[in-house]
């Protein structure tokens, strides 16, 4: 197991750098440029030429791409162009805030997904399967922004229950540790019950199709014919070995939830990195973009990689650097 994890960080190095050269070349091909939107229209060309030779856009894309992989490589993402800050301080005061709602919402998909797919596949054909498969479909149908939309019209708006955007009241930081706890909750309850509905819909159909498979398997069979109660056939035989595909579709389902999380966090106002990232984006400022760009891979291939550990947990037949 040592060795495979060690191999697999290993090959995390060319898949950023495979990542940050396809990010930064289709970043260039985008019309524009970000000097466009930072200055007068009537600014003097010699001063703007200046500003564009300070932020080295005036180089072939390709050197402007080995220079910022050289300050990479020494710890230096480059600086925003909007604010003149560290593109690596501004990631990282975000990051908090984005891992604070998918965190959570990979956890409770989690908790909810197994026994929804697994009682689904229990109950097949029963009212309580087709409800499920009913409301799954919904989910997995219904945009991510017009969920948000409708949650935050209905609790915010009709309701009044809780807040429309942001992640704190100004004011809740002034009444002591435990009404500032609450409010952060229920600046998370929209969000993250949005990722969260996004995420099941589809994630609890994998479970029960992987579940009725393994069900129809002779081991469960012979297992049945042995007198064992049918409690320990279903969660001690069965619902181990339908976890595993369960596993590798909760590691490949990180990226569509950072990228969940970038729209969600506009709608919302979420102050994370999917926010930062679309303002960046609509700013064309550049070293920003590949600064998130970046951490988001490096976050999505460890999520991989603890994917890829968990087989082994889930399954003791899987051995990983042993043949």
């Amino acid at each position: 197991m040592r060795t495979f994890v060690i191999r697999r960080l290993l090959q995390l190095i060319p898949l950023l750098l495979g990542v940050s050269l396809i990010s930064f070349f289709v970043m260039h091909l985008a019309p524009g440029d970000p000097t466009a939107l930072f200055t007068d229209p009537s600014i003097d060309p010699i001063e703007l030429a200046r500003i564009r030779a300070n932020w080295g856009l005036d180089q072939p894309v390709i050197i402007q791409y080995f220079y910022w992989l050289g300050n990479v490589l020494r710890g230096n993402f480059g600086t925003s162009y909007l604010t003149g800050r560290p593109v690596l301080a501004e990631v990282i005061e975000r990051l908090p805030a984005t891992l604070l709602l998918m965190i959570p919402a990979y956890l409770i998909t989690l908790l909810i997904t197994i026994p929804l797919g697994v009682f689904s596949a229990i109950k097949k054909g029963s009212w309580f399967d087709n409800v499920v498969t009913v409301l799954t479909f919904i989910g997995m149908a219904m945009p991510s922004f017009w969920l948000g939309l409708m949650l935050m019209l209905l609790f915010s708006v009709q309701l009044g229950w809780l807040p429309t955007v942001g992640m704190r009241d100004v004011l809740a930081g002034n009444q002591g540790p435990v009404a500032s706890f609450i409010d952060l909750i229920k600046h998370m309850i929209l969000p993250l019950t949005t990722m969260t509905i996004l995420s099941l819909a589809g994630l609890s159909r994998y479970q029960r199709a992987a579940m009725l498979e393994v069900m129809d398997q002779d081991y469960i069979r012979t297992a049945r014919a042995k007198g064992l109660p049918e409690r320990t056939v279903i969660f001690k035989h069965a619902l181990r070995n339908a976890l595993i595909p369960i596993v590798t579709i909760m590691g490949l389902s990180l990226p569509g939830l950072f990228g969940g999380a970038f729209i969600i966090e506009t709608i919302f106002a979420w102050p994370g990195m999917g926010r930062l990232g679309v303002l960046a984006i609509f700013q064309r400022n550049y070293p920003l973009i590949m600064g998130i760009v970046v951490f988001s891979a490096l976050l999505i291939m460890l999520g991989n990689l603890l994917a890829d550990i968990g087989y082994a947990l889930v399954d003791p037949r899987i051995r990983y650097g042993k043949k």
